[in-house]
């Protein structure tokens, strides 16, 4: 497609907006077609019209940009749509990507903004035609975190991330363990006029309530025993960045409740401290939690939820996008073959066909210690054995038990302190691999808290490897 000769229509009620785009786009070759409002719009439509993208306004009178937005999803889901937002309105802007809008702009704008806009759009328009075939990428981040986009599903969240890395929200992304939560938010972060601003990550599951709160919001010298001098908190150290808060959903309610006032008001006090913070921080959020029902049980407070679900990416398991396996096999291969020196090993087909097959309950976690295993071991069948032991639920043969204590002490109390550790440590991994790691699964099975069996695998030095 010659972009230049698309053909767009302009949707606006503002008249001198309509004559201005006009204007630039004639200017440039674009064949244009306008409407003063979106039931216009749609009824052009209706009447045959296919334009090969549509700017439509945000704010309109009878039928909003949003509404309008809806409708022409539903009857003409293959035409690019760029809104036309003002700077207020960057919540709407994020319900627009929601309903599918590809990009935005903001009023007023340059003609180099629109043009890029305008590009963009039109040349991925062509790619989704056949024009250009579209293959996986790998999108480094770091040294050991990348992106990949190999299904259909990674590539409609990598243009959603790219949307909304520039609106300035919270973003929500929920999804089961190790499906990349956290990739995700780093990459809005890299994409983000923020970029080089930081990003700092918090695990909301790791501490306890009163740890997570001066770790959050810092604390005064005297706040608390050794607090012998001010800290700032995560807060404060990304001023004008980005904070990430994972496993959110494991946030104590009362803290969340200072949270949702930093998200309403951008302040709050340090611990000990009765004088107001100010910060500019956006905050990222991830859990894999089910919120209905953490809500229902008063886990998770409903306004809180509100607030951070301006935008909410649904990032699926590592078994819905199965097309990514063979890509992931070889791109960790590579990594870790560079990381421990050693020589990069064949990932056959059959090697590739299990992995498909196999439902991966740990995603991307799991995988990665898969093809870690396979570097180490060398062995190819050894490790499809294995795998195929994990699908029909087997035990690994060399699975290596918990170490325990090989003397007891000879007084009775540390006799039965000795055995009960041995007892409560064998009990914990059993329940551990029987659940496959996953760790509030094995928390509920032994009717103990999630923080609690947390403390347990650092004192009995527990290692899914």
């Amino acid at each position: 497609m010659n972009t230049t000769q698309a053909d767009i229509l302009v949707v606006d009620d503002e008249p001198s907006m309509r004559r201005y785009l006009q204007t630039l786009l004639e200017v440039d070759s674009y064949h244009v077609t306008t409407a003063q409002n979106g039931v216009e719009a749609l009824r052009q439509l209706q009447n045959g019209h296919k334009p090969d993208l549509v700017l439509l306004d945000l704010l309109m009178p009878e039928l909003d940009g949003l509404q309008t937005l809806e409708r022409l999803r539903q009857t003409h889901p293959g035409i690019p749509v760029v809104m036309l937002s003002c700077v207020t309105d960057t919540r709407k802007v994020a319900q627009a990507i929601k309903l599918g809008a590809q990009d935005y702009l903001t009023k007023p704008f340059q003609k180099a903004e629109l043009d890029a806009v305008l590009t963009h759009c039109l040349s991925q328009r062509s790619k989704s035609s056949g024009e250009v075939a579209e293959t996986g990428e790998v999108e480094e981040l770091s040294d050991d975190q990348f992106f990949v986009a190999a299904s259909p599903a990674m590539r409609k969240i990598r243009a959603q991330v790219a949307q909304v890395a520039q609106v300035d929200v919270p973003v929500l992304m929920l999804g089961e363990s190790g499906t990349g939560k956290e990739v995700v938010a780093r990459l809005i972060h890299k994409l983000s006029p923020r970029a080089d601003r930081t990003l700092l990550k918090v695990n909301c599951a790791a501490l306890p309530a009163d740890l997570l709160e001066s770790e959050l919001f810092g604390y005064e010298a005297g706040a608390f025993t050794g607090a012998t001098r001010p800290k700032p908190g995560k807060f404060e150290l990304c001023d004008k960045g980005t904070i990430l808060l994972d496993e959110i959903g494991e946030m104590p309610p009362a803290l969340q409740a200072k949270l949702l006032h930093v998200l309403q008001d951008q302040q709050f006090s340090r611990l000990g401290s009765r004088s107001m913070v100010k910060v500019d921080v956006r905050i990222l959020a991830a859990t894999n939690i089910n919120i209905p029902e953490a809500i229902a049980s008063r886990k998770f407070r409903e306004d809180l939820y509100y607030r951070l679900n301006a935008f909410t990416i649904s990032i699926p398991p590592l078994r819905e996008r199965k097309e990514e396996i063979p890509l992931l096999l070889r791109h960790f291969m590579g990594l870790f073959a560079t990381r421990y020196g050693r020589t990069p090993l064949s990932v056959s087909p059959n090697l590739v066909e299990a992995c498909v097959k196999y439902r991966w309950p740990g995603n991307l976690r799991e995988l990665e210690n898969f093809v870690k295993r396979y570097l180490i071991l060398g062995d190819e069948s050894l490790v499809l054995s294995e795998l195929e032991s994990k699908r029909r639920g087997e035990p690994l043969l060399d699975e290596p038990a918990p170490e325990i204590p090989k003397e007891r002490p000879a007084d009775l109390k540390s006799l039965v302190r000795s055995l009960k550790d041995e007892a409560e440590c064998e009990a914990i991994s059993r329940t551990l691999r029987q659940t496959k790691w996953n760790r509030k699964e094995a928390a509920r099975l032994l009717n103990i808290s999630y923080k609690a069996l947390l403390y347990k695998i650092r004192q009995y030095n527990l290692d899914r490897s």
